[in-house]
């Protein structure tokens, strides 16, 4: 590597430290993540322990994928129409008072319902935010930055990772996963203020598109986004090898749970523990993500990425030894969390800014719509067939994702250079176009 590079390169993390407006900004939605990842245990935990039965933790997936993909049909066209910080505000409100209503409404008498219910609105109000939180990220820095932004955004998230589950095994052993909830729903309105104090900068082109007319057909502005990806070469491959790969992960969570609260008849304290060890994974992804997608390049990071998923779904379920499967969930974050980044960036990087909410909403929408069925799949056949031989076939089908993706633009070291439109030719790609504007005036 050149001095240049070196030198460029170890700037970015001063850069990020100067800027205000992204620091607040990842400050509150570290909060956020933090209750967050509370929610992830103590929701299957609270249901599991009213129910006892995995296909109910399986359903409860499944409505919370399914909302978000209905939600994923419209989220990019207010996105893209409406101040995007006034929607995270709003939604981060509305979390708060979903989730409030659980604890409440459990100390008179648990009602399972309502957990569907709650999980239904968060599910969309979570798309919605989570489009204009990655829309964001383009308008607080600059686009030579991204990459360490989201780097430092996913590994806050995975240090909310591992705190969250312990938290959450703690509280749920001790007065029940029902407060887990409302604290999750604290947390959200301590992240609403603080977007407050944040300024995202508009691009002309933002501007203008936030003047038009937002009457539109919703359909035809998911179209717009859609359509987008599908002339992206290196796009249309990601969206179609991601909704192949979400069919099994979106019950991975599921699978995980099962299994050692169920077969290893451990507790919900343990559990949080082996979750909390998962967030390692994410951690050192967030940390390696930017110098291994510079030195080694997108395509062998991103389909490794497949491999680690598989092999660690496979060796969580049939494996008795708990350091294992922690391990192997560190393993599995691991390659969800490095995966995230480099799809995350790779999106922001080829995607105009007035289309990004869209585009967004699209790419989640489509690769998201596998998920409900897939989760239901999963926990439906490790209840008929066992937990050990579902996740065997769910390597296997990781393995056959991998196989896929070598013959696709996503192996080439940089698919951001493929402009829309063009063949697919991985190894072969055009000169880098002019930069995005420089945000640092802004700062």
């Amino acid at each position: 590597m050149d001095e240049g590079a070196s030198a460029g390169d170890s700037e970015l993390p001063r850069q990020l430290r100067k800027n205000r407006a992204f620091n607040i900004f990842w400050l509150g939605q570290g909060l956020s993540l933090l209750g967050g990842s509370m929610t992830l245990l103590a929701l299957p935990i609270l249901i599991l322990d009213a129910t006892g039965s995995i296909a109910q933790m399986g359903a409860l997936t499944a409505v919370s994928a399914a909302f978000g993909i209905g939600a994923g049909t419209f989220a990019g066209h207010i996105v893209d129409r409406m101040d995007r910080r006034n929607i995270m505000i709003f939604s981060e409100v509305a979390r708060a008072v979903a989730l409030g209503l659980v604890p409440l409404i459990w100390l008179i008498e648990p009602q399972i319902w309502l957990l569907y219910v709650v999980t239904a609105v968060a599910a969309v109000l979570k798309t919605v935010f989570d489009v204009a939180y990655v829309t964001a990220v383009p308008n607080l820095v600059d686009a030579d930055d991204l990459t360490a932004a989201n780097s430092r955004l996913q590994g806050t998230y995975a240090v909310a990772g591992i705190l969250g589950p312990v938290l959450a095994g703690i509280m749920a052993a001790g007065v029940g996963p029902a407060w887990a909830l409302g604290v999750n729903g604290a947390t959200f309105l301590v992240s609403a203020v603080t977007l407050v104090f944040v300024r995202l900068r508009k691009t002309d082109e933002l501007k203008r598109a936030t003047e038009e007319d937002p009457r539109g057909p919703v359909r035809d502005n998911f179209l717009v986004g859609f359509t987008f990806l599908w002339n992206h070469s290196a796009m249309r491959a990601l969206t179609l090898l991601l909704t192949a790969l979400t069919f099994l992960t979106l019950g991975a969570t599921d699978l995980l749970i099962f299994r050692v609260q169920q077969d290893l008849e451990q507790g919900a304290d343990v559990l949080g523990y082996v979750i909390a060890v998962s967030g390692l994974g994410s951690i050192v992804a967030a940390v390696l993500a930017s110098v291994l997608r510079r030195v080694v390049g997108f395509g062998a990071c991103w389909l490794a990425s497949v491999l680690l998923i598989g092999a660690a779904v496979a060796l969580i379920g049939n494996s008795r030894n708990l350091v294992i499967i922690a391990l192997m969930s560190a393993v599995f974050m691991f390659g969800i969390t490095l995966a995230g980044i480099l799809s995350m960036t790779l999106r922001q990087q080829v995607t105009p800014d007035h289309l990004l909410g869209r585009v967004t909403a699209a790419f989640w929408t489509v690769h998201n719509a596998s998920g409900p069925v897939g989760a239901a799949v999963v926990t439906v056949g490790a209840a008929r067939l066992g937990v050990p031989s579902v996740s065997l076939m769910g390597g296997l089908f990781c393995l056959a994702i991998f196989l896929v993706g070598i013959f696709t633009p996503l192996r080439v070291a940089r698919p951001e250079l493929i402009p829309p439109g063009s063949p697919s030719k991985p190894g072969s790609v055009p000169a880098p176009g002019p930069a995005k504007p420089s945000l640092e005036k802004d700062r």
